[in-house]
C-alpha cells in the first residue's frame, strides 16, 4: 500500500509539473494573452523547464528545491486570480491548483525519505557520542 502511494505521490508530481508548463504555454500564447497573438510572458515557463528532467527522474535534490520554486507560481496565480477579471481570473486559480498539487505531491514524495536522513543523521550523533 505504502509503494502504490509513493508511486502515486511522484506521479501527481510530474503530471502535475508537465500539465502547469503546457497550461502557462497555452495561457500567454492562446487562452488569455496580454497582447493580441501572445505576450513575452510566455518565457515564464523556462524557470519550470530546468526541473522537469530531475523530477522525471525522481531526483530527490531536484525534487527538494523544485518544490520551493513552484511557489513563484503559486503566488503569481493568487495575484492573477484576485486581480484579474474574468477568464484571466479563473486562469490564475488553475495555476494555483496545479502548483498547490505539486508542492504537495513533491512534499508528500520526499517525506520519507526525509525521515530516513534524520534517523541516519541521529544514529551517527549517536555513535560519535559514544
Amino acid at each position: 500500500m505504502q509503494n502504490r502511494m509513493h508511486k502515486f505521490l511522484y506521479y501527481g508530481s510530474a503530471v502535475s509539473l508537465v500539465l502547469l508548463i503546457l497550461f502557462s504555454v497555452a495561457w500567454e500564447l492562446v487562452l488569455d494573452p496580454l497582447r493580441p497573438g501572445g505576450s513575452w510572458l510566455v518565457l515564464k515557463v523556462i524557470p519550470l523547464l530546468l526541473p522537469l528532467r530531475g523530477v522525471l527522474k525522481r531526483d530527490i535534490y531536484t525534487m527538494q528545491w523544485s518544490s520551493m520554486l513552484i511557489l513563484l507560481y503559486f503566488t503569481e496565480g493568487i495575484v492573477r486570480a484576485t486581480s484579474d477579471k474574468g477568464l484571466s481570473a479563473t486562469l490564475g486559480w488553475v495555476e494555483v491548483a496545479l502548483t498547490c498539487v505539486f508542492f504537495f505531491c513533491t512534499i508528500f514524495y520526499l517525506r520519507p525519505f526525509k525521515q530516513a536522513a534524520k534517523k541516519i543523521a541521529q544514529q551517527a550523533i549517536q555513535k560519535a557520542s559514544k
